[in-house]
């Protein structure tokens, strides 16, 4: 954690690399900690995700690889 939390933008561009990754994580940290505590899935929604669960495991073969995905996403552009 850092000792001394910047407070405007010219403070944190004073930061080091690492200071500033430091702090990325501390926030992150401080993000995560909160959601966690408030942020749940409804009964339908963790019903949904076992199905699907169990629908790939009865089949991996409908799994498709992220490649392809994201080439789908993000295509090349010429």
């Amino acid at each position: 954690m850092l000792m001394h939390t910047p407070t405007n933008a010219t403070e944190y561009l004073q930061l080091s690399v690492s200071e500033r990754i430091q702090l990325v994580e501390d926030i992150w940290d401080s993000i995560a900690a909160e959601v966690s505590n408030t942020v749940g899935l409804s009964q339908a929604q963790k019903a949904e995700l076992h199905r699907r669960v169990a629908a790939h495991r009865a089949d991996p073969s409908t799994a498709v690889p992220w490649e392809q995905v994201q080439s789908k996403l993000f295509p090349s552009k010429p």
